[in-house]
């Protein structure tokens, strides 16, 4: 693999290749004052100097909605396996740690060849944040940076990039780059400052406790009081699931078609906080109180997941929770803290 350095005109460039090419590209656009992944058709619209997305690049890994299988009523059935290829443009470090989350996640014990054949087709153009957005706090959460899941990763370094390629596929891509010339010791310098800058700077809800202890601490805060307190102003909107990037909750319904005979079996997005999340048969809700739900999320986040993927925190800081609850009960940082304000701990 190789570290290279292109300018931004010849990294333009490139990407003009690529969407003229047969390939399917997405990355990051300006949607008015926010930005979103979709459809790249213009080199000229993708915006590396990007905040934070509306909602994270999982929804092409874990689409909202999706097809598993199509079936005939009591007889045969198949299953529907995607095979689209993806060159996947921009994702922050804080969201290529979640999708490292969700690959672990989704390939154990039962292996979802759904997930898993998306996410093999994708080859993923990670890059660092350039300017940040008003609730980041990835540095607290120590996803500020990321060193492992991408097949290249960009670093700006004034009018250039580093070209870091971590994979075959990310090599394949920097070998049709026009241009690109092994990165010098003063250009790497320039993307350690980088990655020091944004250690520091993206931490605009600072937890007060390393991440490694929030399992721990946790464990003293079942019965806290904070869990009412918050959810008594709760919406149970699920605003915060739906735009986490760690959240992989799925419905799956059999919906037949109107012939009778055929239908198709689709999964799409849960989340924890909707009222009926929790709903069984026999009408049965085990986590009817909103306070049950709120404190389910920050357990899921800090003790639940923790426990399935060697201690990993499932929230990597992007923010994105704190600006889209309208209640603003969201913040984890904020509830972490308010335990750690109020637990004894031994």
């Amino acid at each position: 693999m190789s570290v290279s350095t292109v300018t931004k005109e010849q990294f333009k460039s490139f990407v003009a290749a690529l969407v003229d090419s047969d390939q399917n590209v997405v990355g990051v656009q300006a949607k008015d004052d926010k930005f979103a992944f979709g459809e790249l058709t213009d080199a000229n619209a993708l915006r590396l100097d990007y905040d934070v997305t509306i909602l994270p690049p999982k929804k092409y890994m874990l689409p909202q909605r999706e097809a598993l299988m199509n079936f005939e009523v009591a007889g045969a059935a198949e299953s529907v396996q995607p095979d689209e290829k993806m060159v996947l443009l921009g994702v922050h470090p804080y969201d290529m740690i979640a999708i490292n989350q969700m690959d672990e996640l989704f390939s154990q014990g039962e292996y979802d060849t759904h997930y898993m054949n998306r996410r093999n087709n994708i080859t993923i153009i990670a890059c660092d944040v350039v300017t940040d957005s008003k609730n980041v706090f990835a540095a607290s959460m120590n996803s500020a940076t990321c060193d492992t899941g991408y097949d290249i990763l960009l670093t700006a370094i004034g009018d250039a990039y580093v070209v870091d390629a971590a994979t075959d596929k990310g090599q394949a891509l920097v070998d049709m780059m026009s241009g690109a010339n092994e990165a010098t010791d003063a250009d790497l310098k320039k993307r350690e400052a980088v990655h020091e800058k944004n250690i520091a700077a993206l931490n605009k809800h600072e937890l007060e406790c390393k991440p490694s202890f929030l399992p721990k601490l946790l464990e003293k805060a079942y019965d806290h009081p904070v869990w009412e307190e918050r959810a008594r102003l709760c919406y149970s909107c699920g605003s915060c699931n739906q735009v986490c990037p760690t959240c992989y909750c799925f419905d799956v319904q059999d919906e037949v078609n109107w012939d009778l005979k055929t239908g198709t079996r689709c999964r799409a997005w849960d989340g924890c906080l909707l009222t009926n999340f929790a709903t069984v048969a026999g009408d049965h809700n085990f986590r009817k109180k909103r306070a049950d739900r709120f404190r389910h999320r920050l357990y899921r986040k800090g003790k639940y997941v923790p426990g399935k993927i060697d201690g990993q925190i499932a929230c990597v800081g992007c923010g994105r929770c704190v600006t889209a609850c309208t209640a603003k009960i969201a913040n984890p940082v904020e509830v972490y803290n308010t335990i750690l304000e109020t637990t004894e701990l031994r």
